[in-house]
């Protein structure tokens, strides 16, 4: 009888030091911030414990950083980021970045060779089991350390290349398709002076939207700056503004052709203040966004990856309007 107490014992004891060393947590508890100072509190933050997280993966990772492998001493090398959105009442989202170079640009530990990165980037794009391709769209499950960086909590390697800290992605279900960008106004996430609105029960304000895609209506250009990688600025009819990072896609290599006023859709990010990240643009001269995916269907124009009534009240909203100076318009 004392023989099969102790096994259940270490049974037990093999149990716990697995669920701490990879709990299983929701976005919204990753996200989780000290409500008096605002600062990240998850537990995990201060502890060498994994996590494990479901989401969707909202974007290709090469329309958002520069991955492009470089370890010479002097540069940056390449850095990988993917977003995740939780799904039903996981209402957040997470990021989840590496880089190549720690040592002396990440205050860290340690270069990935080119070949060593290559490696990695190839091993976070994949399965570890069936060898799928990961694309916008998929659910993925996510374990990997806790990092605060820059007003929200990432998944990433903690600035080092030991194998303990790898970060490992796996694929829940493919091609759920987008979420739907959530409809807000610059009045959600900016106060009547223009300031970001930060609620630390994260009920309201960029905290509510943080990681998450969102979609703005009515929007124009204070500033274009049009081109990959840099850096816009957006306003609406009540004089709110709102920083945009364009992505590294194609889409921002040819002319802008947005009409005066647009919507965009992105993801919602922060970075000390909060900004929109579109990572592509499709041209399609009526919304800043870009609806292209390799599940597309005929009629699937929300980027969802399924043709539903979604699809058809896009359409039916834009019968007949067509792209200024594009052939057959007549405005």
């Amino acid at each position: 009888m004392m023989l099969v107490n102790r096994k259940m014992v270490l049974i037990f004891v093999v149990l716990v030091m697995f669920t701490n060393f990879a709990s299983a947590d929701t976005n919204w508890q990753i996200q989780s911030v000290n409500l008096e100072t605002g600062e990240p509190n998850h537990p995990d933050l201060t502890t060498s414990n994994k996590v494990t997280v479901e989401g969707i993966i909202l974007n290709n990772p090469s329309f958002m950083l520069d991955a492009e492998p470089d370890e010479n001493s002097a540069g940056i090398g390449g850095q990988w980021q993917i977003y995740i959105q939780g799904d039903g009442n996981d209402h957040a989202g997470t990021a989840v970045w590496m880089g190549q170079v720690y040592d002396h640009v990440w205050g860290g530990d340690g270069t990935y060779t080119n070949e060593q990165w290559l490696a990695e980037i190839y091993a976070l794009s994949h399965d570890p089991t069936t060898g799928y391709e990961f694309s916008a769209g998929d659910k993925v499950r996510v374990t990997g350390l806790l990092k605060y960086y820059n007003g929200k909590t990432n998944i990433n390697e903690r600035h080092s290349t030991e194998e303990d800290n790898d970060i490992i992605i796996e694929l829940v279900e493919p091609a759920v398709g987008l979420p739907q960008g959530q409809v807000i106004t610059l009045s959600n996430v900016k106060d009547v002076n223009n300031n970001d609105i930060f609620d630390a029960t994260r009920l309201s304000g960029g905290e509510y939207y943080q990681s998450q895609l969102v979609r703005i209506n009515n929007v124009s250009f204070v500033e274009e700056n049009w081109g990959p990688g840099n850096a816009a600025l957006i306003t609406d009819s009540t004089g709110r503004t709102l920083p945009i990072r364009y992505g590294l896609g194609s889409g921002f290599n040819r002319a802008c052709n947005l009409a005066e006023e647009f919507d965009v859709i992105g993801i919602f990010d922060q970075e000390g203040a909060y900004r929109l990240w579109v990572c592509n643009y499709d041209g399609n001269g009526l919304v800043l966004t870009d609806r292209g995916s390799k599940y597309n269907l005929p009629g699937e124009v929300t980027g969802d990856g399924k043709v539903d009534f979604r699809d058809l009240a896009e359409l039916a909203e834009n019968w007949l309007k067509c792209i200024p100076g594009s052939d057959g318009c007549n405005d």
